[in-house]
């Protein structure tokens, strides 16, 4: 019996390290004239054909959401502005900052293709559950409950997430929960910096399989930590370089 479950074991692990799926980070903006978290990038991502596509959503002081990494944009802060302040500033390649629904027009155009929502924090928890709400507010109003996915540094945020979409896949960011904390807290995985898994707890991968709980890496962009992780049966890898990647899958 233990020889029995030692092979499903390691049968599990092979097929996880077979399917290993792709998640352009900020979209694929590593191309002429796009940049990060831009329309262009999502389209790219698109065309791409990988599974997903992951993108950062900020409030402005009266409610809008935004897509947008930083806590600035051109140095004019996200959250103490209005939309109206913010709305015609530029990213890199000219385009305009889009807002939340404008990216999830265009993410619907393809819906194969998941939309890894990445809320980012607040400084208050009120901000946070206002951001969560008007955010699945949005997405429920396209009809895109089934396409979207959600990350978050924020154990809040990823909280009410939850509770405002009990079905959603919620995976936790920051890094320190093992996965039997993240399976306490009612949420569905890990999506931890890369290290985590392949240097401080390399057995967190394992722990969260045999717990079901969904297990994703930041930011891979090197082949020998994909190649890592992939052996160790991880489900999905965020990067900056899905082309490369993915031709390297292709190659096998």
């Amino acid at each position: 019996m233990k020889i029995l479950s030692v092979i499903l074991m390691f049968i599990t692990s092979v097929m996880h390290a077979q399917n290993t799926q792709l998640i352009a980070h900020r979209g694929f903006w590593k191309t002429e004239n796009s940049a990060q978290n831009s329309i262009s990038s999502l389209k790219n991502a698109q065309q791409l054909g990988v599974y997903g596509s992951e993108f950062d959503v900020r409030m402005t002081k009266d409610g809008v959401l935004m897509i947008n990494h930083d806590e600035d944009i051109n140095g004019i802060l996200i959250a103490e502005n209005h939309y109206q302040v913010l709305k015609h500033l530029s990213l890199k390649n000219g385009e305009y900052i889009p807002t939340f629904r404008q990216y999830l027009e265009q993410g619907k155009k393809v819906p194969q293709m998941k939309m890894i929502v990445e809320l980012k924090p607040e400084k208050s928890a009120e901000r946070e559950i206002q951001m969560a709400k008007q955010a699945v507010k949005i997405i429920r109003e396209l009809n895109m409950e089934a396409q979207c996915e959600f990350i978050s540094f924020s154990l809040n945020i990823c909280k009410v997430l939850k509770k405002e979409m009990p079905d959603a896949v919620v995976l936790y960011l920051n890094g320190e929960l093992s996965p039997a904390e993240l399976k306490a807290a009612g949420l569905d995985g890990l999506d931890y910096h890369h290290r985590i898994l392949t240097e401080r707890n390399p057995h967190w991968l394992a722990e969260a399989q045999k717990l079901g709980l969904v297990t994703n890496a930041w930011t891979v962009n090197d082949q020998k930590t994909y190649q890592q992780l992939k052996s160790l049966g991880i489900q999905f890898i965020t990067t900056d370089i899905p082309d490369e990647i993915k031709n390297l899958k292709n190659e096998k």
